[in-house]
């Protein structure tokens, strides 16, 4: 009999976040949003929010089984961002909607355990003259 094996979706999300980069094309991340993820409130529509994760706009950008940790500009503010994997509902390249959807499971707000921020990050919004309805990075040298 086979052991347990372990979750497919994160497997799977850094597969598809290795082939964006080394073709030259723009990772998004969406995330169905809930009291586990810890992400700018401000930003979030619907319940959703989609993040630009290339290299150019994130920092210590972490894919584990478990989590993905990152941390990025949202209106001028630098901000660590923490999503359960089991949270995540697409990972796809920007330019072309190449990807994959995900089944979004439920999981349980964390509990200080290191992983994530101890508090939520502030609200920021976007810029006037920027689409209101979609998140934005700025790129930081």
């Amino acid at each position: 009999m086979a052991a347990h094996l372990p979750e497919l979706k994160p497997y799977l999300a850094r597969a598809l976040y290795e082939w964006c980069t080394d073709n030259g094309l723009t990772p998004y991340l969406t995330v169905a949003v809930d009291a586990s993820c810890r992400v700018p409130q401000g930003f979030v529509r619907n319940g959703q929010i989609v993040f630009n994760i290339s290299p150019e706009a994130t920092d210590r950008l972490q894919m584990q089984n478990d989590c993905i940790t990152f941390r990025a500009r949202f209106n001028g503010v630098a901000q660590e961002v923490w999503v359960p994997v089991t949270r995540v509902a697409a990972l796809y390249a920007q330019e072309n909607g190449q990807g994959m959807a995900f089944e979004v499971g439920v999981v349980a707000a964390p509990e200080n355990s290191g992983d994530a921020p101890e508090n939520p990050p502030e609200e920021s919004h976007p810029p006037s003259g920027k689409r209101s309805d979609h998140p934005w990075l700025r790129r930081v040298k």
